[in-house]
C-alpha cells in the first residue's frame, strides 16, 4: 500500500531526531559516516533528557548514559559496528567524549558542542577516557526511557527585561572575552542562517528584511548570552533549554512568526519579549494555527 501525502504543515506533528546541517556542510566531518553522524544526532536527542534530570558531572557538564547495547537497537547495527561509530565520533570528529567509571559502570559520554568549543583551563578534560570511577560524581546510573514533556504555552510577558548579562572585568579579559565572543557570534550567526535557509527567507520576504534581520539578531544574541536564566513568557527558562529550543527552528518557524506579526492587532510594548515567546513556543504552536487556518477556510468554503 502506498504511502500518504503530507497537507500544509502535517509533518509538524510527529517527533524526529535532529543531525546539525553542518556535519554535512562542514568540511571537517566531511570523512564521518552516514551512520556516525546518524548517532550524533541520536546521542542530541539524549542530552535533553539528561539536562531535564539534573545529570551533571561536578563541575556543571551535562553527560549521557547511552550504552553499547542501545546503539545496537536503536541504529540497527551490532556490536562491532556501534563501537566504530563511537570511535568515529569522538577520535576523528570530537564530537563526543566518553568517561570510564570503572567497577562495571557504563561510560559517561559528554557530548560536544559542535558550535562553541571547550574553553581554556579544562585541558585534563579531553585524557578523560582514563579517568577512574573516584573522579566523576553522577547523580543517576540509569536511564529513562521516557521523553521530555512539551514546554507549556504562556501567554506572551511584555515588560521591560534585560535579556544580556553584563560582567564587570578587566581590560585584558574584556579584550579576551571580546575577541571570544565575536568568534561565538560568527559562528551561531552562521549556523542560524545555514538551519533557516535565510538567503530564501529574504528572497521570499523581502519587504520583511528588517523584520528577519531582527529575528536572526534576537535568535544569535540569544544563543551568545552568558545568563543561566533567560526570561520567556513571564518564566525563567534555563538558558540551555532556550538555546536548544532555538537551534531546533526552521525556515518555516520564521515564515510562521512574520505572520504573526503581520496579524498582531494589539500594541506591542516589547518587541524582543514577545518575539522571544513567540520563537520559543513556534515549533508547539505551528501546527495548531494552520490547522486552524484551514478548518476557517473549509467552513467558509474557500477550499
Amino acid at each position: 500500500m502506498a504511502s500518504g501525502y503530507f497537507y500544509g504543515q502535517q509533518s509538524e506533528q510527529f517527533s524526529f531526531y535532529r543531525i546539525p546541517k553542518v556535519l554535512f556542510t562542514d568540511e571537517k566531518y566531511r570523512g564521518i559516516s552516514c551512520e556516525a553522524k546518524t548517532l550524533y544526532g541520536l546521542l542530541l536527542d539524549r542530552m535533553n533528557l539528561s539536562a531535564k534530570n539534573g545529570w551533571l558531572d561536578e563541575t556543571g557538564r551535562v553527560y549521557i548514559i547511552f550504552m553499547i547495547e542501545e546503539i545496537m537497537e536503536s541504529m540497527g547495527c551490532g556490536n562491532k559496528k556501534a563501537g566504530q561509530m563511537l570511535a568515529e565520533l569522538e577520535n576523528k570528529a570530537g564530537l563526543i567524549i566518553r568517561k570510564r567509571q570503572g567497577m562495571g559502570k557504563p561510560n559517561l559520554i559528554y557530548v560536544m558542542n559542535f558550535i562553541e568549543p571547550e574553553s581554556g583551563g579544562n585541558g585534563h578534560f579531553q585524557k578523560c577516557q582514563n579517568d577512574t570511577s573516584e573522579s566523576v560524581k553522577t547523580t543517576s546510573q540509569e536511564v529513562s526511557k521516557g521523553h521530555g514533556n512539551n514546554t507549556d504555552i504562556n501567554n506572551t510577558d511584555r515588560s521591560n527585561t534585560n535579556l544580556f548579562y553584563q560582567a564587570e572585568v578587566s581590560g585584558k579579559e574584556r579584550g579576551e572575552m571580546r575577541k571570544d565572543g565575536m568568534e561565538k557570534h560568527e559562528s551561531y550567526e552562521s549556523y542560524f542562517k545555514e538551519s533557516l535557509d535565510y538567503e530564501y527567507l529574504i528572497l521570499e520576504h523581502s519587504v520583511d528584511r528588517e523584520a528577519l534581520d531582527g529575528i536572526l539578531s534576537l535568535l544569535v544574541n540569544t544563543c551568545c548570552s552568558n545568563r543561566p536564566f533567560i526570561k520567556i513568557s513571564g518564566d525563567e527558562k534555563p538558558a540551555e533549554v532556550v538555546k536548544s529550543r532555538f537551534m531546533k527552528l526552521k525556515g518555516e518557524h520564521i515564515r510562521y512568526v512574520l505572520q504573526c506579526l503581520q496579524e498582531n492587532t494589539t500594541r506591542i510594548r516589547n518587541v524582543r519579549q514577545y518575539l522571544l515567546a513567540t520563537l520559543y513556543n513556534a515549533p508547539d504552536t505551528i501546527s495548531t494555527y494552520y490547522q486552524s487556518w484551514v478548518n476557517h477556510d473549509m467552513a467558509s468554503g474557500l477550499i
